[in-house]
């Protein structure tokens, strides 16, 4: 499924993922909210999706990547992610996150600003958010680079290594604390399991709870 990668090779993949998605943001900032600011939330959303799938295949065309969703697919895997993201919820979203916010209020200030923007369009943003971030994420973050690092690097400096870059790649501190956590689960999830789409699916599954909690007052956070 992965190949064996060294860490300058995966630290290079990582940081031209991060200019991806610089590029993207940069787009929907400098270009569709300038020119077609009705439509900027769809046009973002399909300029986001055409990255991620241009920088998989460019993976796969380098020989680096070759994901397999079905591999190490159970109904115990499964249900093992079903509970990694409940876990995932409560750990973070119950108990870290409103510790992590009266440290950093500033940060929280920025997340908050992140959630308003989020309840402008529900759909694009859930279709992002709890769709297309949770596929990316996990086939670079634990299919090629924490899966790659295993076989140079050992399970345990893998993991650490794949954490802290996914943690990197969230720009708001406390979200990058909590990612920084949420990586260390989902990559023992997926040491245990040995499959991406497990991970796939504790983390699609974990966002989307968030994002019903956070995002409609119904679900709201007390």
């Amino acid at each position: 499924m992965e190949r064996g990668i060294s860490i300058g090779e995966g630290a290079l993949w990582v940081l031209a993922w991060f200019g991806v998605m610089i590029f993207y943001t940069l787009l929907d900032v400098a270009v569709w909210r300038r020119i077609a600011p009705r439509h900027a939330r769809l046009l973002n959303l399909i300029s986001v999706a055409l990255c991620m799938g241009g920088f998989l295949l460019l993976l796969k065309a380098k020989g680096r990547f070759q994901p397999d969703l079905a591999y190490g697919v159970t109904l115990q895997g499964m249900l093992l992610a079903a509970g990694c993201a409940a876990a995932l919820y409560f750990l973070l979203d119950r108990f870290l996150d409103p510790l992590f916010e009266g440290i950093l209020p500033g940060s929280e200030e920025r997340y908050q600003e992140t959630l308003r923007s989020l309840r402008e369009a529900p759909v694009s943003s859930f279709l992002q958010v709890c769709i297309l971030a949770p596929f990316m994420e996990e086939l670079l973050m634990r299919g090629f680079l924490l899966g790659g690092l295993t076989g140079s690097c050992g399970k345990v400096t893998a993991l650490v290594l794949s954490s802290a870059a996914f943690a990197l790649l969230h720009f708001n501190m406390v979200q990058t604390l909590s990612a920084l956590i949420c990586g260390v689960v989902l990559g023992l999830l997926y040491i245990r399991t040995g499959s991406v789409a497990c991970c796939i699916t504790a983390h699609a599954g974990y966002n989307m709870i968030s994002y019903f909690t956070m995002i409609f007052p119904l679900f709201k956070k007390p």
